[in-house]
Order: C-alpha cells, then structure tokens, then sequence
C-alpha cells in the first residue's frame, strides 16, 4: 500500500524502477524481470492537479534499462512514463472512482515480452494534514540497500580484498523529477556497532566539479543525488566512499562506487543537412542508388533511445505513380523502386524524410523531418527532329561563305547540352563538296553554307540531303526517326561573270631589235556565261617600256618599238606585259591576262673598260693595272674579249703596254721608271667574241700622284686637279678674289667711319659732357691728382720697338688682322700695372676680340675722367706705325695670287 498527499505535499514513492542493487556473495538465485506485486492498492487525494505524480510501479528490470516500455490502460486519465512512475494525465476528482482497477503493463521491446500488473485506486477519506501525520518513514530510507566495506581482522590489520568482489555500479536516470535529494544507497561498515563513525565519499560529481550533484548523510551513509542528471553531458561518476572514526582516523579501506546515468529519450534526431540534393538519370531502372540522408541522436545509440529508423513520408508530385523512390530505414539509403523516371514530364521530385528513434516507434519515439530534393538529370533519349521535310534557298554562282538556308530542328532534351546539341551532316546530293552545315551554337540551326564556287553553267539548282543528330549518341533502345532527315533544295542565281585568258601567262620568244609594226601573237579570252550573248573587247593595261599595241577586236599585239633585251624594263630577259578583256554585259565584267615575252640576245652591244678610273704613284711599284671589260649582250656574244691599244697618240704605246691575263681579264703595265703627276688617259679597243664581233675603244683614265710610304698619294693638288676641271678651278679662285675684296673694302668703311665719330667726340666741350655725373670708378679712396702713376705703362710694350728689327713679311702683333673674325694675340702685360694698368688691359682685350671694332690708331675712348686730369688723352698712345705706314709689302712674296693685294691693301686710304 501507497501513501499519497493531495496538493503539493510530500508523496511517499516507491524506490525509482531499475535501481538495483546486487545482493552480496554467491549463490544467489537468478534475477527473473516482472513487477515486484500483481496487484497494487493506492491511496489518492480527492483532487489531483494535471501533471501531479500519483505513484510509482516497481519493476524488476534485471539490467534491461530502457529496453523495457510502460503502457497505460486509461491514457486519457493517466500518463506513465519509461521510469514507472504514473501522473494525472488532467485534473481529476476521486470521489467517484471507477470499479475496475487501472491495469499497467510492460513490453521488452528485444523480446516482446510481456507483463501486467494492476492497481486500485482509493479516495482518500483524511484530509491531506492528517495523510502527512499518518504517513511511515519514506521506503526508501526503510527498504534502501546497503553497501558494506569489507570485514577486517581483530588486529586492525587491513584484510586483503577478495578478487571477485566488486560492488556492482548504481544506476540512475537520468532528467529525475526528484523529489531531491533523491537516496541512493547506504555506505555502512561493521565497525559502526561498537562507536561512531563518519561517512564521505569523493571524487567528480561530490567533491570536485561539478560539486554538489552527490551528497552523503555523515552519520547513516546515505547517499543521495541532489539534482537531475544529464547523461549527453556525463554518462557516469566514479565516486569513492571513506569511513573514519571521530578523530578522523581511518577505519576501513575505501571503495569505489560507480553511478551510470541511464539514458532516457530526451533528444530527438537531428538531420545534418535540412535540405538534401541528389539525382538520378532518367530512364533508371528499379533498384537505382539515389542518394543517403544520416542524422544523428545525442542518445545512448546502444539503446533504443539512440536506434533511429528512416521513412518518406511524401513524395512531389506522383507521378508517375506515388512511390518512385524508398530508403533504407537503417542507413538514409534512397534507391529507385519504379520505372518510369522521365525528365520532360517530371524534371525533379521533393522527398519529406522522416527520422525517428526507439526504433521507429510511432508512439514512444521522437522524430524529425528533412527535405530531399531529387533531380532528374537528363539523357539524350529524344532526337533532334526537324520543323519541315524541305527547305529552301538560293545563291549566286561563284559566292563562297555565304548562307543558302536555315535548318531548324526541336529537341526535346535540356537545351545546351550534348543531348540537345545538333549536328549535321550532308549525305546526299553534293558529290564535289561544295556545301557544309555548320552549327550555330545560340540556336542549334543548321546553316547550310556555301564553301566552294558554284557554276550556273555546270549546275543550275541542288538537291542536299542532311541528316541532324547529337553530340553524343541517342540512349540504347532509341532510334533516329524519320524527321530527323530533312531536304534542302538550293538554286543558282546567273550572273555576269569576268572573261579568261587561257592560257594565263602567255610565254612567247622573240629575238631583241624586233622592228616596228610586226605581229607578235594573238591573246583571246574566252567567257564563261554560255547564256549571254556578249561580245569582248581588249586594251592595254600595263606596258612599262611601251613597246606593244593590241587590237581592240581581235587582241592581236603588234610592236610600236624596238625591243631591246638590254632594257632596264626586261628582267632576266624576260618582258612582261598586262592586257585586259572586257565583256558587254551589265554590269561590264573584265578579266586580265599577262604576256611574257623572253627576248634571245643577238650582238648589239660593245664592250667597255672597267673600271674607267685607275690611281698609280709616280715612281709605281707595282706598275700595273688589272681591267676587265663589261658587254650588256650575253655569252656568246660577250667575253672572252681581246685587249689593245690603240696607236694614237703615240706615246701611248711608248710609255704603257697592255698584257691580257684571261678571256675576261687584262693587265695595263707602266713601261717607264718614273711618270710625273697628272692625269692620262689610255685608249683601249676591246673586241667581243660575237658571231659579228664588236670593237669598241673606250678610255682608261689614271691618275698618277706623288706617294708617301705607304703608297698613298700626298699631292693634293693633282689630286683636287684630277677631280676637278680647269674652268672649275677657276671660278673658285674668281670667287675666292671677290670675296677678299669685298671684306677689305668693308674693313676700309668701318675704319673712316670710326674716324668720322671720333672726330665728332673731340669737338664737345669737356664742361658739357654730362658722362662727369655718372661715372664708377669701383676703387676706394682719392682721384687721379691724389695717386702717382707711371704713365709708361700706357704704353705697348712691344710698340717701342723700331721698325728695322721687324723681320719682313711678319706683322706687327697690334696690326689689325685681314679676315673678318680674327684672333688675336696676347698682349703682354706691365711688370707691374697696378688698378689703371688693369683697367687699361682689360680695355684692349676687349677691344681686340671684337670683330666689329675700329684699327687700332684709331680713337679707343675707354671712359671719361673729366677736366684735370694728368694722364692727358688715352688716344695718345704711342704706335710705331699707323695702318697706313704698315708695309704689305711682304705679301709680294707670297706669290703672284696676292700681289694684287699687296698693291691694293699698302695703297693710301683713298
């Protein structure tokens, strides 16, 4: 019998179902499962509040955990749960209650054994304060097992352990409901009975983290868990029990516990992934693999908590019929069950999966749902077909790359893939080849193309044949139907087509020197259009030496000048000339053709000495000169040629003998020791080796130089003589007088004027010049008056010198130079000049770098010093001679080229 409290007072409950304890030593007798009473008498409260436990079924489990499941015979009144213990399932008065008792009964789900208990429920007839006094000690202090040390010896010596004892680990659901603290087992030892002792126990869960799920009574050992367990978080503690006496001396070995948390179904199935994605080709047979789902359950998975169980719960759509696909309910294997799979009809399918613990139990396990999503992948199971069996174009003859007609086709397969890709293939009706049909890649048209010239006189329409396929070839068991093969029927435009010379080049030999008016061949061209009734008509288009005339009727070509192979028009003797044939049609179309005429050479051209030109030394070692000669006509009318000299002049042959050294080669030798400078020139005959041989005497012309060591000419004069004619040489000297005049006569100019000014200058009175205001003189301290200055070194020292010791034909060195950009010499410094000798110098230098400065007897005003001055004028510096005393007349001996201008330049100023 049960004792409940109404409200929420304290309910006395059986000891929790599967807490076991081992009895102790052996021989015990086997554990047999089933309820521990067959029927069952339970006080209950009047009023039961909804979810208020009201008692607990023992069950012997025997070790079976949570293989063993409850079910109740009211569920509408009452719920059980896995652990026994049975709640109002709402809220209840008992004044009433039925006459039949409540029946419970358990199932092993492995075995499928069975076992049913009963209980009769009693309204309470006390109130719930009278129920509370009324009640005995809780059971599961009075029932609760005990776990003993071992037993010692009398000597207080440790006795060994026994090697098969072991205390059998307690096991405790986990998420308890309490009441808490919630006794487990009792630590005892056998030295209690004769003084006090203290009980503990340690370890993770009591003593060290996480502290506080397990307690101990010090003084009876009972120990206790104060709070649910998590057996995701901890499946199991590893505690150890001690006993000491009050002076906390040990008294016995301790032992350990070991507490499992047994698992309960408090977690339902997680999917991985809550939307799958797999395929599947159509046209798969039954028993094809898909794809696998998994999830995963944070239960205990050897239990039935964590034993999960797959199904499909939907499919979309279903068609063609509503079970196309299954899965294995243990491993998420989805595999085909039907055929019929067609992507054209049903291109994807969406599967609701269902995940379900404790086995797939519909009533006692948790579930969870996931999508899969199924597509079905194409194969090429459908042939291109095309829209019409004809198709129809035209082109014009002699067009390539140009598209005739467009081939359309359906395809029922995925766009853009090998399956629905077309490809074509002529296999009739174009035997030469003249026709393909590409692919166009955005429309999967065929484009029936021209590729070779097409000739309306050979073939005026076509008729192809095509046949359409895919990239990859059609799935087994299919064939191409019949619209699959279309036919294109193209005809060809007439059009005015160019004539044609055949043959093209025309090659014809004719010997050179051809004389005028003769008929060389006739050039016809021919035109194609067989259908037209067209005439042709030829001109010249291209005649470079211009030589042929073409009759604009018949084409014959005619000669209107002399052909010549030696032309620079005829190439490797071969003369090329373009014409061009013109029909009547509309539009005009015209064609070219080229006669090339290879002209033969006959002996028309004498041979010449090269080189023209030959250099010797006067005293010549060696004296001879290697020649050759050149012919423009070809062997046999050119070499081996024979070499001579001619017999005028006379000395030609006295001073020089000619040696021939080869067919082509000759040698031209200086008969005397010694030849003065100058040019001569050898008249050679040369004679060719032709049929009717050709003489000819040309000039060999030699300049002979004065040679150094080397044998390099150093008389530049020959040399400038020898490239240059006498009226040449000439005309430069005239130039070169008239350009000296010219520049003496502008020095005289520049020279008069300079007087003229300076003159001018001395006429302004020194109190009216206004250059006394600014000038700068840079030094420190007095005037001119204040210094003491040696006037001498106005002077030049080289100006003292007397004219006798002027060495003839030198200038002086302060005469004014002739050319018009002279450099002058340097001045020779004072020993010792000072500020005003420093000032002076850098005067004069000035002055004589100046191309545009006056002679130097003329007036040099460097600055202005006022009235007073001792120094006197700086225009009285002395000059051993003006330029008008200047002698020229060393110029005499410079030869008669500049006697002239030593008579003009020593003349007087006028």
């Amino acid at each position: 019998m049960y004792s409940l409290h109404d409200g929420s007072g304290l309910v006395l409950l059986v000891v929790l179902a599967g807490l076991q304890i081992a009895a102790e030593g052996r021989g015990t007798p086997p554990c047999r499962p089933g309820f521990s009473e067959d029927v069952n008498e339970v006080v209950v409260p009047n009023i039961t509040e909804k979810g208020q436990p009201l008692f607990t079924v023992r069950f012997i489990s025997c070790g079976r955990g949570g293989q063993v499941q409850f079910e109740c015979s009211n569920p509408s009144d009452f719920r059980i749960d896995a652990y026994g213990v049975v709640y109002a399932a709402r809220t209840l008065q008992h004044s009433v209650l039925p006459a039949s008792p409540l029946q419970i009964k358990a199932s092993d789900t492995t075995t499928q054994q069975q076992w049913v208990t009963q209980v009769r429920l009693t309204p309470s007839t006390h109130s719930s304060q009278q129920v509370q006094e009324d009640a005995v000690p809780p059971v599961m202090s009075k029932d609760l097992k005990e776990i003993a040390f071992p037993s010692r010896n009398t000597d207080s010596q440790l006795k060994r352990m026994k090697r098969d004892w072991v205390i059998p680990p307690i096991n405790v659901p986990e998420n308890s409901r309490g009441p808490f603290p919630q006794e487990l087992v009792r630590i005892r030892s056998d030295h209690d009975k004769n003084r006090s002792l203290r009980y503990s126990v340690t370890g993770p869960g009591a003593d060290q983290p996480p502290t506080g799920i397990f307690i101990i009574d010090p003084i009876s050992g009972e120990l206790s868990v104060n709070k649910p367990l998590d057996r995701e978080h901890i499946p199991n503690f590893h505690l150890r029990a001690h006993a000491v006496d009050l002076n906390g001396n040990q008294v016995e070995n301790p032992i350990d516990i070991v507490i499992n948390v047994i698992d309960m179904n408090d977690n339902r199935p997680e999917f991985t992934h809550q939307i799958w994605n797999g395929t599947v080709p159509e046209g798969s047979k039954p028993g094809t693999f898909v794809m696998t789902v998994t999830s995963v359950d944070k239960d205990d998975p050897k239990t039935a908590n964590g034993m999960l169980r797959y199904k499909i719960l939907s499919q979309n759509p279903e068609s063609p019929t509503s079970n196309m696909f299954t899965i294995n309910n243990k491993t998420g294997g989805i595999i085909t069950v039907a055929a019929g799979l067609d992507r054209e009809k049903v291109p994807q399918y969406t599967l609701i999966i269902q995940a379900t613990d404790m086995e797939g139990n519909p009533m006692y396990g948790l579930s969870n749902t996931a999508t899969a999503v199924i597509r079905v992948t194409d194969i090429n199971d459908n042939p291109p077909e095309f829209t019409a069996e004809t198709f129809y174009g035209e082109v014009p003859e002699n067009r390539v790359n140009v598209i005739v007609a467009n081939l359309t086709v359906t395809d029922k397969d995925q766009p853009n893939t090998p399956a629905w890709n077309a490809v074509y293939k002529i296999t009739g009706g174009d035997p030469t080849g003249r026709f393909s049909v590409p692919t166009d890649p955005t429309t999967n048209e065929g484009l029936v193309t021209v590729v070779k010239p097409i000739d309306y006189e050979i073939s005026r329409t076509y008729v192809l044949t095509v046949e359409a396929r895919n990239e990859v070839p059609l799935a087994r068991g299919i064939h191409s139907p019949r619209q699959s093969t279309a036919t294109v029927s193209i005809k060809v435009i007439d059009v005015n087509e160019s004539p044609y010379f055949e043959p093209n080049p025309k090659l014809i030999k004719l010997e050179e020197g051809m004389m005028q008016e003769t008929t060389l061949t006739t050039l016809t061209a021919q035109d194609p259009d067989r259908y037209m009734q067209q005439t042709i008509r030829y001109s010249k288009l291209s005649d470079p030496a211009n030589w042929l005339r073409i009759d604009p009727n018949t084409g014959r070509i005619t000669t209107i000048a002399i052909l010549d192979r030696e032309s620079p028009f005829v190439k490797n003797s071969l003369y090329n000339a373009t014409f061009l044939a013109s029909d009547s049609g509309v539009p005009p179309a015209s064609g070219t053709g080229t006669l090339q005429i290879f002209l033969l050479d006959i002996n028309d051209n004498a041979p010449k000495v090269f080189p023209q030109e030959a250099e010797i030394c006067e005293k010549p070692e060696p004296n001879a000169i290697n020649i050759t000669a050149l012919d423009g006509d070809l062997n046999p009318n050119a070499g081996p040629f024979a070499f001579e000299l001619a017999h005028k002049p006379s000395d030609v042959r006295r001073n020089w003998t000619i040696t021939r050294i080869s067919g082509d080669y000759a040698q031209v030798s200086l008969k005397i020791g010694f030849l003065e400078s100058g040019i001569y020139e050898i008249p050679i005959i040369i004679t060719d080796s032709g049929n009717l041989p050709m003489s000819n005497t040309s000039y060999l012309r030699i300049k002979v130089c004065q040679c150094d060591i080397n044998g390099d000419c150093t008389d530049q004069q020959h040399i400038m003589a020898a490239g240059l004619g006498t009226g040449a040489i000439i005309s430069i000297l005239l130039c070169i007088i008239i350009l000296l005049i010219l520049v003496l006569m502008f020095v005289v100019w520049m020279k008069r004027r300079d007087k003229e000014r300076q003159a001018k200058q001395l006429l302004i009175d020194p109190e009216d010049d206004v250059r006394d205001n600014i000038l700068k003189y840079d030094e420190e301290g007095g005037g001119e008056e204040d210094q003491d200055y040696d006037l001498s070194q106005l002077q030049q020292p080289d100006t003292i010198e007397p004219d006798a010791i002027k060495p003839v034909g030198i200038r002086r060195l302060d005469e004014r130079p002739l050319h018009p950009e002279p450099q002058y010499p340097m001045r020779s410094a004072a020993p010792h000049p000072g500020d005003i000798g420093d000032f002076i110098n850098e005067g004069l230098k000035a002055a004589d770098n100046d191309p545009t400065a006056p002679p130097y007897d003329s007036l040099l005003v460097f600055d202005y010093e006022g009235s007073g001055s001792t120094a006197g004028s700086l225009s009285s510096l002395n000059s051993s001679s003006s330029g008008g005393d200047q002698d020229y007349d060393y110029l005499n001996d410079w030869g008669p080229r500049f006697r002239k201008l030593a008579d003009m330049y020593g003349g007087s100023d006028d």
